[in-house]
């Protein structure tokens, strides 16, 4: 299910640099470090520009300041998350194991992902407004909405212990809240994360599901 939570590479020299898409990608791999690293302020053009080998003028080329490209790393993580709900609401299985699924793709992605995770569940208000937090409100929003759905055929089946919305929100809470506390605090001696994630949400599909 969840695999162990990734710690970021040593840096063992800069690669070949690309061109047009590539060089897109590049920069925006190491925007995704920066951010994390040195915050939203402390992300400056010039370091990131430094990261990838170009001018401050040249990254000008690709985005026009740093809240595009923090803009297009969540957008990027958002439709990653939507491919991945798409799959699982596909499925002809039971709609409380869809749940289920979603909310263990949701913990792999994070552990996985844990930068581009922090940078779009995590990023301070005032920091998202310049455009990330369009990006959060539309695909995010989407997002919750597939799983609204899928609580809402588990409600109208009798499933459901509490309100649907209440419902919702415990599961999208504690499972996005295991996955922040394990990435912000890799220090904490955590259990394996296959184990903790796995029997947190068997704690809460018990509490919201009726037998």
């Amino acid at each position: 299910m969840v695999q162990s939570i990734p710690v970021p590479a040593p840096r063992v020299g800069r690669k070949p640099k690309g061109e047009g898409h590539e060089r897109r990608a590049e920069i925006l791999e190491a925007a995704e470090r920066i951010f994390v690293e040195h915050g939203y302020d402390g992300a400056t053009i010039r370091k990131i520009a430094d990261d990838v080998g170009l001018s401050s003028t040249a990254l000008y080329m690709h985005f026009r300041d740093k809240s595009q490209i923090l803009a297009e790393i969540c957008r990027s993580a958002f439709e990653q998350l939507t491919i991945l709900t798409a799959q699982i609401e596909a499925d002809a299985a039971p709609v409380e194991v869809k749940m289920r699924r979603m909310m263990e793709a949701y913990a792999r992605f994070g552990l996985e992902n844990p930068n581009a995770y922090r940078l779009i569940y995590m990023t301070r208000p005032e920091e998202a407004r310049s455009g990330a937090e369009d990006v959060a409100r539309d695909l995010g929003a989407g997002l919750f909405q597939s799983f609204g759905k899928m609580i809402g055929q588990a409600h109208a089946a009798g499933r459901l212990r509490h309100d649907p919305a209440v419902t919702g929100q415990i599961l999208w809470a504690g499972a996005h809240g295991v996955v922040s506390l394990m990435i912000t605090k890799p220090y904490f001696d955590w259990a394996a994360p296959d184990a903790l994630v796995g029997a947190m949400l068997d704690a809460l599909f018990e509490g919201v599901l009726k037998p």
